[in-house]
């Protein structure tokens, strides 16, 4: 008998004979079908920490002036030589005195002829006031007279001014230390021709005690607040030179600017430090160490256990045979590890590798563990 099948029919068939006759494929393992998630560990432990941070600061002179004339004319002379150190009242430029004692004496000379005059007319006001008591003169004449008097008294006031302008004028002319310092290289040589207020002569630097100053974030502002109004340890700012070298003394803060940027939510800070051997010196770039809470016994884990997810940080803490999400509220980083101020205690354990594949809750197979604990640390975050 003939057998006829439907296509329906057909089709099933032709399927079945297509997978009895492929080769069975392995079914998908790992952590995509929710298997445990390969991973390191690491015990957390604590360690002494020495926490600073640290901040790019600039050296500024506590006292600099620009130099600069207030009277015209040519350099007659230099007194200093470039980067010498002076001492307040000391002569540095000359500025040609010619004119300015010209002037100075011709002051001198009409303040003489006003004098002079104002004599004249006292010696005629008297002689006209003794005529008038005898009914010898008329008043009128008494009147003029005394306003003469007055007229020439205005003259020597006058005279006395201009002596005091063209004094003031040949004093500008010689530039004198304002303190004692450090002064830089001359902007002019003898024959220069310069102007008031205008043309740089030479910046001056007070040498002792020197400024370093840096900025912080607003909100570091009321811990230096409190820092600035509190007893401050010997090695609460301390710097580090260009080179890499320590600087032997200490800072104190001194000043704090008086508003937050309103672009850049910043401020800036000042602290002194003796400068003894001159070796801060005024524009330099050094790095300012300040020490934060971060001090003794603290907990510290791997830098590379910390996940960051919307400005807050996390490590996933173990449980078991799987992982939890644990905030951490970080400190001071040095090296390869971080501070972890809240958060974690000593003894827990953390993942530190495979972190990329977890999330919250995931299975874990863990590999061969870290054991936290080392050395003594100097911290810079």
């Amino acid at each position: 008998m003939k057998r006829t099948y439907s296509p329906l029919a057909a089709a099933a068939l032709f399927a079945t004979m297509l997978v009895s006759c492929g080769k069975k494929e392995a079914a998908p393992q790992g952590a995509m079908m929710g298997g445990p998630v390969p991973v390191n560990t690491y015990t957390v432990s604590q360690e002494h920490v020495v926490g600073t941070d640290t901040y790019p600061g600039t050296v500024v002179p506590l006292n600099e002036v620009e130099l600069r004339p207030q009277v015209s004319g040519y350099i007659s002379q230099i007194f200093v030589k470039d980067g010498q150190r002076v001492t307040k009242g000391q002569k540095l430029y000359e500025i040609d005195r010619t004119k300015y004692m010209a002037a100075y004496r011709q002051a001198q000379a009409n303040v003489r002829s006003a004098q002079a005059n104002l004599d004249r007319v006292q010696k005629d006001l008297e002689r006209y006031e003794n005529l008038a008591r005898q009914d010898a003169i008329a008043r009128q004449r008494v009147d003029y007279a005394r306003a003469d008097v007055e007229t020439a008294r205005a003259q020597v006031a006058v005279a006395r001014a201009q002596v005091a302008s063209a004094s003031t004028d040949l004093g500008y002319s010689v530039i004198n230390a304002p303190f004692s310092g450090t002064i830089g290289i001359s902007q002019v040589r003898v024959g220069s021709q310069v102007s008031p207020g205008q043309t740089l002569l030479n910046t001056i630097s007070s040498d002792g005690p020197t400024g370093v100053d840096f900025v912080i974030n607003e909100q570091e502002l009321p811990r230096f607040n409190r820092l600035r109004q509190g007893k401050q340890p010997d090695s609460l700012f301390t710097l580090t030179l260009s080179n890499g070298t320590g600087y032997p003394h200490t800072g104190k803060l001194t000043a704090i600017d008086r508003a937050v940027g309103l672009q850049s939510g910043t401020i800036t800070v000042r602290v002194s430090f003796p400068n003894p051997d001159r070796q801060l010196i005024a524009g330099m770039t050094v790095s300012v160490n300040v020490l934060n809470q971060d001090i003794g016994q603290q907990v510290t884990i791997p830098y590379k256990a910390v996940t960051e997810q919307l400005g807050e940080y996390f490590v996933y803490k173990v449980q078991g045979d799987s992982v939890q999400q644990q905030n951490v509220l970080l400190g001071t980083r040095f090296q390869d590890k971080i501070v972890a101020r809240e958060g974690l205690e000593a003894g827990d354990v953390i993942v530190v590798e495979g972190i990329q594949k977890l999330r919250q809750g995931a299975k874990i197979q863990v590999g061969a563990p870290q054991a936290g604990g080392g050395a003594p640390a100097g911290a810079r975050k």
